[in-house]
C-alpha cells in the first residue's frame, strides 16, 4: 500500500467563531438554550482541519468547549500518524483521558473519517457498511418556556399538531420540570391533540426532583401511550439502579446513557438493568469509532439504540447500523430556530428539513459530503490553534 493509500497527518488547525441565534438565550441555571423573543444567543463553534500528505483533508464542526480544550491539549502529537489509525488514536486517547471525561478523540475521529472517505472517494457510511436510506426523523423540541411560544400544555400540543402535519411520524417534548401537575396535563393533553397516528416521547432533561414525581409522570405517560421516557429525574441520567426501579413500576420504556461516556460505562449500564433504549452521541462518545462500538455492543444485547441531536456524522452513524429508529431533529420551537448546520452551505438541520414522509437524507458526496463555509467561519473568527509537521 503506497502513500496514496496511507496518508500521514501534516497539518492540524481549529478555528474558533461563533453563531448568532435569534430569540434564544438561556435558561435562569444556564443549562438549557429557551425560547426569549427579542434576545440573539452568540453560541461557540469551532472548525477543525486535518491535512494529509496525500493532499486530502478531514474536516469536521464542533460546538463544545470542552471537546475543543482538550482537541487544543493533544493534537499536536498526531502528527506524523497515519491519517487511517483511527482505532489507534481512539485507544491512545482513552488511556491519556481517563482520569476525566474524554472528548478530545471524537473531533478528530470524525474528521478522520471524513479523510477517509475522501481519500477513498465514497461516503462515510459506505465505509461504515451502510446504505442511502432515508431516515425517518422525528420534531426534538426546545425545552417549555414562559415566552409565548412553548408555554403551556395547549401550546405543545398545537406545536405538535403542526409537526404532525408536516410529515413528522413522532414528536418528543422537553418539558418545563415542574409543576409536577402541569407536566402531566402536558402528557395527556399532546396525546388528545395527535391521537394514536403519532408516536410522542417525553425527556424532562433530568429535572425532576424526587423518584416518586418520576413515577407520577410515568404513570401518565403509560396511559398515554407513550414511546420513551427518556433522563426522568435527578440522578443526572446516569443510576442505572434508580432507573432499574423506575423501570419495573412503569410500561413505557426507560432510555438513559446520554450522559455516561464510551462503550464500558454504556455496557455497563445495560447489564444493571438501568436502561431499555440505548442512548449514543458520536460527539461525545469517541466519534464515529467509539459510538459504533456502543451500537454494536447494544445490538448484541438486542437493544435499540437511538441517536442524540442531529448533524452530518449522525446521519452517516443511523444509516449504518440495524439498531436504530428515529433521528433526531432538535431543538425546534414554532418561533425559533434551531442550533444545528449554521456553518454549512449545503447542510442544514431545521424543523423544514424532512421530506413529505418525515425523512431526511444522508449526504452522498465523499466523506461526510457537507462543506464547510468558511466565510462565515472568518467572518466570525474569535481564536484557533495551529499545528504543523
Amino acid at each position: 500500500m503506497g502513500a496514496q493509500r496511507r496518508p500521514t497527518i501534516t497539518r492540524i488547525e481549529a478555528v474558533e467563531f461563533f453563531v448568532e441565534l435569534e430569540n434564544l438565550g438561556m435558561t435562569p441555571d444556564g443549562c438549557e438554550m429557551q425560547y426569549q423573543p427579542g434576545e440573539t444567543l452568540r453560541a461557540m463553534r469551532y472548525a477543525l482541519t486535518i491535512d494529509s500528505d496525500a493532499g486530502v483533508r478531514g474536516e469536521f464542526v464542533g460546538r463544545r468547549p470542552e471537546s475543543y480544550n482538550q482537541l487544543q491539549r493533544v493534537a499536536g502529537r498526531m502528527l506524523g500518524r497515519s491519517a487511517l489509525d483511527r482505532e489507534g488514536i481512539y485507544g491512545e486517547l482513552k488511556r491519556q483521558f481517563r482520569a476525566t471525561i474524554n472528548l478530545a478523540v471524537a473531533p478528530l475521529d470524525i474528521a478522520l473519517w471524513d479523510l477517509a472517505g475522501k481519500l477513498y472517494g465514497a461516503p462515510v457510511y459506505e465505509l461504515l457498511g451502510g446504505s442511502d436510506r432515508p431516515l425517518p426523523a422525528y420534531a426534538s423540541t426546545h425545552f417549555g418556556d414562559a415566552s409565548g411560544g412553548l408555554d403551556s400544555p395547549e401550546a405543545f400540543a398545537d406545536f405538535a399538531v403542526r409537526c404532525k402535519e408536516m410529515g413528522y411520524p413522532a414528536f418528543k417534548i422537553h418539558s418545563w420540570g415542574a409543576p409536577i401537575e402541569r407536566e402531566v396535563r402536558l402528557v395527556t393533553t399532546v396525546r388528545e391533540a395527535v391521537g394514536d397516528g403519532m408516536q410522542l416521547m417525553h425527556d424532562p432533561g433530568c429535572t425532576y426532583r424526587t423518584f416518586l414525581e418520576a413515577l407520577t409522570v410515568g404513570k401518565a405517560l403509560d396511559e398515554a401511550n407513550y414511546l420513551w421516557y427518556e433522563d426522568p429525574y435527578m440522578d443526572g441520567g446516569m443510576s442505572a439502579f434508580g432507573n432499574k426501579k423506575l423501570r419495573e413500576l412503569l410500561r413505557t420504556p426507560i432510555m438513559i446513557t446520554e450522559h455516561i461516556r464510551g462503550l464500558e460505562q454504556h455496557v455497563d449500564v445495560i447489564v444493571a438493568g438501568g436502561t431499555d433504549l440505548v442512548r449514543v452521541d458520536a460527539n461525545l462518545d469517541g466519534g464515529l469509532t467509539g459510538a459504533l462500538k456502543i451500537c454494536h455492543a447494544a445490538e448484541g444485547f438486542g437493544l435499540d439504540v437511538e441517536i442524540h441531536s442531529p448533524g452530518p456524522a449522525h446521519r452517516h452513524l443511523m444509516a449504518s447500523i440495524p439498531n436504530s429508529n428515529y433521528y433526531e431533529m432538535s431543538l425546534v420551537h414554532p418561533k425559533a430556530p434551531t442550533h444545528n448546520g449554521k456553518a454549512y452551505l449545503d447542510y442544514e438541520d431545521e424543523l423544514e428539513s424532512i421530506d413529505a414522509n418525515g425523512c431526511v437524507s444522508v449526504p452522498t458526496g465523499p466523506g461526510l459530503g457537507v462543506s464547510i463555509d468558511w466565510d462565515l467561519v472568518s467572518r466570525n473568527q474569535t481564536g484557533g490553534f495551529l499545528f504543523e509537521a
